[in-house]
């Protein structure tokens, strides 16, 4: 047990995967694990443990923005013995040819700022994904005929954006996608010496306006999870 995770020694599987939202957590372990257990509500951050086609999976809410996942994150590696983490969220496109309901690896993460900044101080830490991870996710979407982009993301540490002109940049350089918690997932994997990823599904676009329903949002996020299972399990 942890300031923030109450699980007992050995609730926690060395594979974990993080959504954002808890009720997330809770619908992808209902939905994908076996004999799921609730083994964290403290906070109302809620996490569960199971079993994948025999391997045994966490799937744990992490929180909205860096600071929060970090805190999730470095319990779950130093207490727990995470050793895989692979974050399952949402994005907003920032390509044209990116399309709402497509999937987005993140081989990098540039960001403005994150926790670990005060570290490396004059330092412009690039983090970037585990690529064994990131090539057996490619794989996956391939087989299941996802249409998968695969190059950097921004990570903000502002939902409620107000630098159009950053946002031009980061089109004009072939960004892809923005969302708020990969970059410091990507430095503490580094840091403690992990796998992680990022897999995203596009939800929203910065450019056309473009919006995934939300009745549609279940089915477009399976894809999601099931590729995340499928690469951290590769070679298994």
């Amino acid at each position: 047990m942890t300031i923030h995770i109450g699980a007992a020694p050995g609730e926690i599987a060395e594979t974990v995967l993080l959504p954002g939202d808890p009720y997330r957590a809770k619908w992808a372990a209902e939905t994908f694990l076996d004999n799921a257990a609730c083994v964290n509500q403290v906070r109302g951050m809620l996490g569960f443990t199971g079993t994948w086609k025999g391997h045994r999976v966490t799937i744990h809410g992490s929180g909205m923005g860096m600071p929060s996942l970090s805190i999730y994150a470095n319990e779950l590696i130093r207490d727990y013995g995470a050793k895989t983490l692979i974050r399952i969220g949402s994005c907003g496109a920032m390509q044209e040819a990116v399309k709402v309901r497509d999937l987005i690896l993140a081989m990098t993460s540039s960001t403005l700022s994150t926790p670990s900044r005060g570290i490396f101080r004059e330092l412009n830490f690039a983090p970037s994904a585990d690529y064994p991870l990131l090539r057996a996710a490619a794989d996956a979407a391939e087989r299941r005929g996802v249409p998968t982009h695969v190059g950097g993301i921004h990570s903000s540490d502002v939902f409620y954006d107000e630098r159009p002109d950053l946002n031009e940049q980061m089109t004009r350089h072939g960004i892809l996608g923005v969302e708020m918690e990969a970059a410091e997932l990507y430095i503490l994997a580094a840091r403690h010496g992990v796998r992680a990823l990022a897999v995203l599904t596009v939800s929203d676009h910065l450019l056309t306006g473009d919006a995934l329903p939300s009745a549609d949002r279940e089915t477009s996020f399976g894809d999601m999870v099931e590729i995340a299972l499928e690469a951290a399990f590769t070679g298994d």
